[in-house]
């Protein structure tokens, strides 16, 4: 998320309505509903975690335990738990 000077792109009588209610402030406009991407949209995260957590309950079949999984990739044991749970319905 990047900053812009309002004058550069609001009229000066938005400015001045604006400024009546926050004046020297930063305020956050957020997107419209319509505009906003699901989580991981503009990243790869998404199918590196997929990929991650495929590899993990590959691990579990392979015999880990979940205590070594937890060591292995930096996750608790509730987090390892639940990607097993969710990997064993898909």
């Amino acid at each position: 998320m990047g900053y812009m000077r309002a004058e550069e792109i609001l009229p000066i009588e938005l400015i001045e309505l604006i400024q009546q209610y926050v004046d020297g402030e930063n305020i956050y406009i957020p997107r419209k509903s319509s505009n906003r991407q699901a989580w991981g949209a503009g990243t790869q995260i998404r199918q590196e975690l997929l990929s991650r957590d495929r590899q993990i309950y590959q691990d579990y079949l392979a015999g880990c335990r979940t205590e070594e999984l937890a060591c292995k990739y930096y996750l608790s044991e509730k987090s390892i738990q639940r990607i097993l749970r969710v990997q064993k319905c898909s």
